[in-house]
């Protein structure tokens, strides 16, 4: 009873702002998941599923997308007589040799091999640049469930339809041996900093007053729609032509909830602190400056039952002593999302019991595992030169460094009772021929790689149930008998409005009775 007046407390302190955000009754664990004493989630960056995964064996692939499902429209609706160049060129700044926007001109229509050696030769272990991956634009690129304006609502012109042969990658190994999701979606349309929120709270962050703070000239200008940025007077007609201009691409909604990057108001943060202000703060008087959140956490459910739990950040102690760099570690601020949060603020004892530093190439992390001292639920967020975002990272770095992780969980002492749900936050921008379902106003976006590893899984097997990210939590929930927060029942609602099931919690890729 104490530990339900104390939940209630805190939901009345989140209700006024987002009311989805809080959380309700408890419920009953269901049989067989008590055989899981340890769930640790690998959150790697900005893959669609068909980008790296399109041609395993059994899964929804890329041979199922049929020329008319991959051709892309031009802004106007009509279909586009070839790709445009990939603006700026397919490559990173800085890659040697490059591939100019000239060399990208006049692909077709179609997605297409970055690595073809007949094409572009260019391998997964080669940065290419970055994409457009916004909370606005990737529902407009969705086009009401085509996925056919991937192209003319991108920055980086043909690029949103490459893939790889994924087969080279240690983790398509990983994926024969135990379980592929061939239809994951991510939790929330948009970018890492939404998606991050998805996997911990299934909630919106929100900014009261926007209007009337530092951050007002980043409210987002949006058509009556609702889902759509209103197009500058100046844009480019045609994505031929092109990448498209807006009024206002903010950060935050007309009604002021956050869906694209904004920096946590604690450090590290891409934000230093105020002058003469606490160097443990980031300035909340620079307009990317989200203020502290108050919604319920995941981890707070697992605290308030007694459950052991710790989100690892690569390189988060490097990051505090100054000493981040790039291109290694390239530690990312907003990739960690209980850095957000007031009740993990510096100086709290929550903040010193539960973020952790993964280390430096996730050496605290790793070491954790090999001592057997993981807590009953861990996070582990890859550094930024390791997680496989474009523009600064690349894919092959990222996946040695997946494999290398989950080598070190198999011989675990605490792997004969461990479940590992390795995923990607979001898409990055790149096209997938599987659109989501239709729920709510948050998500879910596009589909992305997720692979269920376990003792307890149904090796080789690819499972097709329909998960999104509060997957992950939806199974922490059950298997701890927390209350549900509700994100996910608000999520599982819209669902059903527009006839779909509700998101499923992994189980089906488990086999819990032996």
């Amino acid at each position: 009873m104490k530990r339900l007046k104390l939940l209630h407390s805190i939901c009345l302190a989140g209700s006024a702002i987002v009311p989805f955000a809080v959380a309700t009754a408890t419920h009953a664990a269901p049989a067989g998941y008590d055989k899981i004493d340890n769930v640790v989630v690998i959150y790697a960056e900005n893959r669609s599923f068909d980008n790296l995964y399109g041609s395993f064996p059994g899964a929804d692939g890329l041979s199922n997308a049929t020329a008319d499902r991959a051709r892309q429209l031009d802004r106007d609706g009509q279909p586009l007589s070839e790709l445009p160049p990939a603006w700026g060129g397919l490559t990173a700044k800085g890659v040697s040799p490059a591939v100019t926007e000239a060399q990208s001109a006049h692909l077709a229509n179609a997605s297409f091999a970055i690595d073809d050696p007949q094409g572009f030769a260019e391998a997964p272990s080669v940065i290419t640049r970055d994409l457009w991956h916004r909370f606005y634009q990737e529902q407009m690129q969705i086009d009401g469930g085509k996925n056919d304006k991937f192209v003319a609502w991108a920055d980086s012109g043909s690029l949103v339809m490459g893939h790889y042969d994924g087969s080279i990658l240690p983790m398509w190994q990983v994926a024969k041996k135990y379980v592929i999701a061939d239809n994951f979606f991510q939790g929330a349309f948009g970018g890492s900093f939404l998606n991050h929120f998805a996997l911990v709270c299934a909630c919106t962050p929100y900014y009261p007053n926007a209007d009337k703070s530092p951050a007002k000239p980043t409210i987002a200008k949006v058509d009556a729609d609702g889902t759509s940025l209103t197009v500058a007077e100046n844009a480019p007609k045609s994505a031929l032509d092109g990448a498209p201009k807006f009024v206002s691409d903010g950060t935050l909604t007309p009604d002021f909830y956050a869906v694209n990057t904004m920096q946590p108001p604690y450090q590290p943060s891409a934000n230093p602190p105020a002058k003469d202000g606490d160097a443990a703060y980031a300035d909340p008087a620079a307009a990317t400056t989200l203020p502290p959140q108050h919604e319920i956490t995941i981890g707070d459910l697992l605290s308030l039952k007694g459950v052991s739990w710790a989100w690892y950040s690569g390189a988060w102690r490097a990051a505090l002593d100054g000493k981040n760099a790039t291109p290694v570690p390239n530690f990312q601020f907003h990739h960690q999302p209980f850095n957000y949060f007031a009740n993990f603020a510096p100086g709290t004892q929550a903040r010193a019991d539960h973020l952790r530093d993964g280390g430096l190439g996730g050496e605290a992390f790793l070491r954790d595992i090999d001592d057997g001292k993981l807590p009953a639920v861990s996070f582990y967020k890859p550094q930024g030169n390791l997680n496989e975002h474009g523009g600064y990272a690349d894919v092959s770095s990222g996946d040695q460094h997946l494999a290398d992780v989950v080598s070190h969980l198999e011989k675990s002492p605490q792997w004969g009772h461990m479940l590992v749900i390795v995923t990607y936050d979001e898409n990055g921008g790149f096209w997938d021929h599987v659109a989501p379902p239709k729920a709510d106003r948050w998500g879910p976006g596009n589909r992305i790689p997720a692979f269920i590893i376990s003792p307890f899984a149904k090796g080789g097997m690819v499972d097709h149930t329909q998960y999104d990210t509060t997957s992950i939590i939806r199974f922490i929930t059950a298997r701890y008998d927390l209350p549900v927060l509700r994100g996910i029942v608000a999520r599982d609602k819209a669902l059903r409005n527009n006839d779909r099931p509700p998101m499923g919690d992994l189980t089906a890729a488990l086999d819990l009775t032996h």
